[in-house]
């Protein structure tokens, strides 16, 4: 079917339902529901935080205006070219015409092939994912565009929120995205799979759901919306769970009024994807599990309200868990925690990862940073690794400790002893003295590579007077005691308030690194250098090649 055809069915179709109270998709199947506005709608539109930004921006009145008018406009705007120089940059991403935004990286490596990557992020034309494949370490990108659809139904739904990684034994990459919609309350995390390095995936009827809201019979819990997701896979070869792939989320329990009375961290994982190898992924068995608990009396604050839930797999079989203790209903951070669930199945203690006098969070509740209008949350992009070499946890992370006189850095911990202690943290946005760098840092991700070298990136306005302006950092490290090499790796800085559409309100939760063999990196994040600014502001995804 067309893709104009199938916009104005599913409008058509959309508002059919609403009044029925219930969806019926493709499949003829219904998906039961009262409906009344979804609640996480209702959340969006009364409290500045709690459900992730990535969500927010796509119920924004732009991104619905530009799905109407431009959702059948052909992906014919090839990127930008190279430019060849001292440094490079590639815009990864095929464009449609007009350009909508792209934004919120995620990227993997093939294990087997480090010269092959996928790279992920939001698409607000569809509404889904843009993937990327490269096949030649990262020179050339060829690009996909997938929408998620509700499992039950088959009705399309939104999606975003990319999560990418490589399995080394099942020689294939795995990408997770979100599944929601503006008038029903359906809410799914959902996987799909590329057996062939990045060149095709699972169809978006047959991912499977690693958590669903949609129950036996096809009845909805509108109480439940799942946000957040990130994945990880178990590659240890001497692993009792060699393979396994876990999936982390936030549980959003929504009052009908909106209001967030809990949302903790959640974990579902698999050890089997498509277990009859037909391509299906649907009767993939998933195994859930609470990383914080259900605290019903908590009024959405404490440690059952979490955001940003990350994790990464250890070489003693073990599931390294890390999240903020965020308020439900707004963006303020209350500490940063540690869990770690051991490879006999049980989590261990709950570790509180800052210390006093280290670390703070932006005490703005909507998150919003000086000179800059789109949310900037911290939780979101402050992510864990094992480095396979020191056997250390290695987490990155916002930190506003500083705010009154250097803006907001980027802070580094390690841990020794698999999560139960962990270092002061020290800086790592600095200048060449060592000291933290002016303005504003955010955004940061961090990974390892197979040597042992730690790399970080993250958005920079240390060189934008105003503090508004972003360039892309990395700093990459052997020796994570003390960090002072600060490289840009953006040829050109860009404008954020220029970036989405007319309100420059979001331009993505996180970006993205993965470091493999012999000096390969993939950093890839969004950038708005190409945008024409309101009332098309946009963005495109970006990287080096290798």
């Amino acid at each position: 079917m067309p893709r104009a055809v199938r916009v104005v069915l599913a409008v058509s179709v959309i508002a059919t339902l609403v009044t029925a109270g219930a969806s019926a998709g493709a499949s003829g199947h219904r998906a039961k529901h009262s409906g009344a506005t979804p609640r996480w709608v209702k959340h969006i539109r009364r409290y500045p935080g709690g459900i992730s930004n990535g969500v927010r921006a796509a119920g924004s009145a732009a991104v619905r205006r530009a799905q109407a008018r431009y959702g059948s406009s052909p992906r014919t705007v090839h990127g930008r070219a190279p430019a060849f120089g001292l440094l490079t940059n590639v815009q990864a991403n095929t464009d449609s015409s007009p350009p909508v935004p792209q934004n919120e990286t995620a990227v993997a490596y093939s294990i087997d092939n480090p010269q092959t990557a996928v790279a992920a992020a939001n698409d607000y034309l569809d509404g889904g994912l843009w993937i990327g494949t490269t096949h030649d370490g990262g020179n050339t990108w060829s690009s996909q565009f997938i929408t998620p659809r509700v499992h039950e139904t088959g009705d399309y739904c939104s999606g975003g929120d990319p999560a990418v990684v490589y399995s080394l034994r099942d020689h294939a990459f795995y990408a997770a995205q979100l599944c929601f919609m503006r008038a029903h309350p359906e809410s799914e995390v959902q996987v799909m799979r590329s057996t062939d390095g990045g060149d095709h995936w699972t169809p978006a009827r047959f991912s499977t759901a690693g958590i669903s809201n949609i129950g036996p019979g096809g009845v909805v819990n509108s109480a439940l919306f799942y946000d957040k997701e990130q994945l990880a896979v178990d590659n240890f070869l001497t692993s009792s769970h060699f393979g396994r792939l876990y999936l982390t989320y936030v549980k959003f329990h929504l009052r009908p009024s909106g209001f967030s009375n809990f949302c903790p961290a959640q974990l579902a994982y698999t050890d089997q994807v498509d277990p009859d190898h037909n391509g299906d992924l649907t009767d993939t068995s998933w195994v859930h599990m609470k990383i914080q608990p259900n605290d019903k009396k908590s009024k959405g604050v404490g440690t059952s309200a979490n955001q940003g839930v990350q994790a990464t797999v250890d070489d003693q079989g073990g599931l390294d868990v890390t999240f903020m203790s965020e308020d439900c209903n707004t963006s303020i951070d209350r500490g940063i925690y540690f869990k770690r669930l051991g490879s006999e199945g049980t989590f261990g203690p709950l570790i509180r990862i800052d210390k006093p006098g280290q670390w703070a969070d932006n005490p703005d509740s909507s998150d919003l940073l000086p000179g800059k209008l789109a949310r900037i949350p911290a939780s979101t992009s402050a992510n864990v690794v094992f480095n396979a070499v020191t056997h250390a946890l290695e987490f990155a992370v916002q930190n506003n400790i500083n705010r009154n006189v250097s803006g907001a850095d980027i802070s580094y911990t390690q841990s020794l002893d698999y999560g139960q202690t962990w270092s002061d943290m020290r800086f790592v946005s600095v200048d060449g003295f060592g000291i933290p760098a002016r303005n504003d840092q955010f955004f940061p991700w961090i990974t390892v590579d197979p040597e042992g070298n730690t790399h970080i990136i993250w958005f920079d306005c240390r060189n934008d007077p105003a503090n508004t302006r972003i360039e892309t950092f990395r700093t990459e490290v052997l020796d994570t005691s003390v960090f002072l090499e600060n490289v840009p790796i953006s040829t050109e800085s860009w404008d954020p308030n220029a970036g989405f559409f007319s309100s420059g309100a979001f331009i993505g939760d996180y970006i993205g690194v993965a470091a493999g063999p012999g000096g390969i990196e993939y950093a890839v994040w969004t950038d708005g250098r190409t945008s024409p600014g309101p009332p098309l502001g946009q963005t495109d995804i970006f990287t080096v090649p290798n």
